[in-house]
């Protein structure tokens, strides 16, 4: 049986430093450093964007890694023109941890870049630097050519059947905050999902993306500017309310706590007066922001009101808080292949068998938007609770709100 061929990967950089890094990287992967991900080779390195097209034409790369500001021709004028001359070609663009560097690498995913990297110019020991980029890179090559060839990369869940006993239907309570966690493609996911909810729309909404602290809150205000919602990065102790769309900092966890005030007024209410809470617990998944905090909170208060949606993104941050939010009776949405940038994420929740037929991008804002509203235009039923933490010790409002349904 023939070898698969390495992954061709182009490279175009004007820095001479960040050039000798990349080249070293993959002679390294060459010769068995990483031996987990497929076979890849640098099959050509560029200084500037007018070189860049050309050495595509003359080299026909699986994947490009793009820098930004070059000479001749910047960046995004290279991407746009890949677009239009080289559909489906995967581009990765190499971005610097600058607001400027944040702000052009959302342009660039808007554009239609695949993904991107950062530069490790912190880093001032050479072999770290290596390392940092390694980590970031390699595996996003070997995602998105396994995506572009149709196929998928091994651990990553592909498109079939769920496992036994996946849910149907809607959930039974009404739904009273949807959470969402999105990675690889989210930015022009959530471009595509979020400007579609409507500005009554009646529960909050929390995500976690994960990017960087700089690249968050440039993509809520981004996300802020076209969404008829308020669109904010999360802070601490902010009290969550419908109208807000909430994303988590680059730097930090997100979870709902709750408000600990007048017990009359959250029986009135009939749900938790809640809040964003922000913490430095350990990375789950190696991810910080992490999906699996913000979904196994939201189940713990919310339980049968809470609407997660998984969508584009490598690895398997959020399944076990999917599976949270499903066990505790709560309704979980995945993103389909077809659609997302990597179906990594959101394939293997579906995969568990712990969420609904996948959907298309194009559906996400109206099913979300279906689900909300369902049972609010008449009586609301009596809501189904998650039980308390396991290390709470004694009654809190929410409880005693519980106890008053």
């Amino acid at each position: 049986m023939a070898m698969k061929r390495p992954i061709r990967v182009l490279a175009a950089d004007d820095s001479a430093v960040m050039r000798g890094i990349l080249r070293t990287l993959f002679a390294m992967h060459e010769e068995g450093h990483w031996r987990d991900l497929p076979k890849m080779e640098l099959c050509g390195i560029v200084e500037d964007g007018v070189e860049c097209l050309a050495a595509v034409l003359r080299l026909r790369p699986d994947v490009v890694v793009l820098d930004l500001e070059m000479p001749r021709m910047h960046g995004l004028d290279v991407l746009e023109r890949l677009n239009r001359e080289e559909p489906g070609l995967p581009a990765i663009m190499c971005s610097s941890y600058t607001e400027v560097g944040a702000r052009m690498t959302l342009d660039a995913l808007a554009l239609g870049a695949a993904d991107y990297v950062m530069k490790p110019v912190q880093q001032s020991d050479f072999k770290a630097a290596m390392e940092t980029l390694a980590g970031q890179l390699l595996p996003k090559i070997a995602a998105l050519d396994a995506r572009a060839q149709g196929s998928r990369l091994t651990g990553e869940a592909g498109p079939g059947k769920p496992a036994a006993g996946a849910v149907s239907g809607h959930a039974a309570a009404p739904v009273e905050i949807v959470v969402i966690g999105v990675s690889t493609g989210g930015p022009s996911a959530l471009e595509a999902v979020l400007p579609r909810l409507a500005r009554d729309f009646p529960v909050p909404v929390m995500i976690v993306q994960h990017m960087p602290k700089l690249f968050t809150g440039a993509l809520a205000e981004r996300l802020d500017r076209c969404c008829a919602l308020q669109v904010q990065e999360a802070q601490d102790g902010s009290e969550l309310r419908a109208g807000t769309i909430w994303l988590a900092p680059g730097d930090a966890h997100m979870e709902i706590a709750e408000v600990h005030g007048s017990v009359a007024a959250a029986a009135v209410a009939r749900i938790p007066r809640c809040m964003v809470r922000l913490h430095q617990q350990r990375s789950l998944n190696h991810c910080k922001p992490s999906v699996d905090y913000l979904f196994t909170s939201a189940a713990t208060i919310y339980g049968a009101g809470t609407l997660a949606l998984v969508m584009t993104g490598m690895g398997a941050d959020g399944l076990t808080g999917a599976r949270r939010v499903h066990e505790a009776g709560g309704v979980v949405l995945t993103q389909d292949a077809a659609t997302s940038a990597v179906w990594g994420m959101p394939g293997r929740v579906f995969q568990a068998g712990i969420s609904r037929e996948p959907l298309p991008l194009s559906k996400l804002a109206d099913e979300l938007t279906s689900r909300v509203n369902a049972a609010r235009s008449g009586p609301r039923p009596r809501r189904t609770m998650a039980a308390p933490r396991r290390n709470d010790t004694s009654a809190g409002p929410y409880e005693v709100m519980h106890e008053l349904l």
